[in-house]
């Protein structure tokens, strides 16, 4: 295999590949990227010397059907794939001046890390994850399995597409996450004196990705603007109402202060805005919180059937965490666990485990003396 580009991607992908037992051969523009990668144990930062099974083209978007001219021209590989973020510009360029199209299958692993370059690069990266093929119409079904088998061989989960079907979904829950994060984080360069003190965690999970490389994020934008104008455009439109909602929610504020220093003001026939006012954001954060629930959680597989086991809480400080710290090292996310009632003798917890473990996990809680009811079964999530 040959992969040509060596930031995290790139290098990611031939770690995963190398430790498979896979010849890897690397290339970049950088020839000390290329080197480095070589040094973490990413192969070989040479030509091959012949034509590889694959090449894995790591480059930015706008660079992919020059990369792949050049490396058809010299005959590098017998099938070529990409790891590209956006899919359809750079099929319509294959197409329309690669030599050899029907060699080239679209690809996207959706992973990465705020960090770039070989140094970031983790050989586990893509595990679980999905990893877009975008076949075009003459790709050959020997490009399409060497593609198929990269992800398998990185432990991503394949999901064929067509090209501009994949851009329009990244451009919602990729691109302009990105560009908000940045347009957030860059709102911080002129914020109050005080703000590094009162900066908590739901800043940095908002604005964590900002730190993407700007150069390849600009082409990414670029590249995919005519997705992720239509979702901005939608975005623009319900930030615009909050706007229209927050001024008058502010105009309440003054007013109210005034009819407490004059009687005379009377506040009263703001009421209705006031009231329209907080139905508007309501209503906004509700499909917000609509909008999360129809993902799937951090590295959920399939549904799993599991039974619901109750255990008994006793009413005296700290025992809950105690419960709690017992199921984490157990290996249950303790987010899952429910207090279902407040009894006389104490808490009545729920903790959701698979049904094929509900015995010996009870059976360790109950030795570690916490009083259960008999499991029960539960619906597969």
């Amino acid at each position: 295999m040959a992969v040509i580009g060596t930031g995290l991607i790139g290098t990611s992908v031939a770690l995963a590949a190398a430790g498979q037992g896979v010849s890897v051969y690397l290339s970049d523009r950088n020839r000390a990227a290329a080197r480095t990668a070589a040094a973490l144990g990413a192969g070989r930062a040479e030509d091959p010397p012949e034509p590889v099974d694959l090449a894995v083209l790591a480059v930015p978007p706008s660079r992919i059907a020059e990369v792949l001219i050049a490396a058809q021209e010299r005959g590098l590989a017998r099938a070529y794939t990409d790891v590209a973020s956006v899919k359809a510009g750079p099929e319509r360029a294959v197409l329309a001046r690669a030599p050899e199209p029907s060699r080239y299958v679209g690809g996207h692993p959706l992973a990465g890390r705020e960090r770039s370059g070989p140094l970031a690069a983790r050989a586990e990266l893509f595990r679980g994850r999905p990893w877009a093929l975008t076949p075009h119409r003459l790709t050959s079904r020997a490009a399409l399995d060497r593609g198929l088998e990269l992800a398998e061989l990185c432990g991503a989960a394949p999901v064929v597409m067509r090209s501009r079907e994949h851009d329009e979904v990244v451009a919602l829950t990729s691109h302009v996450p990105h560009l908000l994060a940045s347009v957030m984080a860059a709102r911080l360069r002129d914020g109050p004196a005080g703000m590094p003190l009162l900066a908590g965690q739901g800043l940095r999970d908002v604005t964590r990705i900002a730190a993407g490389d700007p150069r390849l994020w600009s082409d990414i934008l670029r590249s995919n603007a005519a997705a992720m104008a239509g979702v901005v455009k939608e975005l623009r439109a319900d930030l615009a109402r909050v706007a229209t909602v927050l001024d008058v929610l502010a105009e309440e504020d003054v007013l109210a202060e005034d009819a407490l220093a004059d009687e005379d003001v009377f506040a009263g026939d703001h009421d209705e805005g006031h009231g329209q006012g907080v139905r508007t954001l309501e209503d906004l954060l509700a499909r917000g919180v609509a909008g999360l629930a129809g993902l799937p959680r951090p590295g959920a597989g399939p549904p799993v059937a599991e039974a619901g086991l109750r255990i008994l809480v006793p009413d005296r400080p700290g025992e809950l965490a105690r419960l709690l710290g017992a199921v984490a090292a157990l290996g249950i996310a303790v987010d899952d666990v429910a207090v279902e009632a407040a009894e006389e003798s104490g808490l009545r917890v729920r903790v959701p485990v698979p049904t094929a473990d509900a015995e010996r996990i009870g059976a360790k809680l109950g030795a570690d003396g916490w009083d259960r009811a008999p499991a029960e079964s539960m619906p597969a999530r």
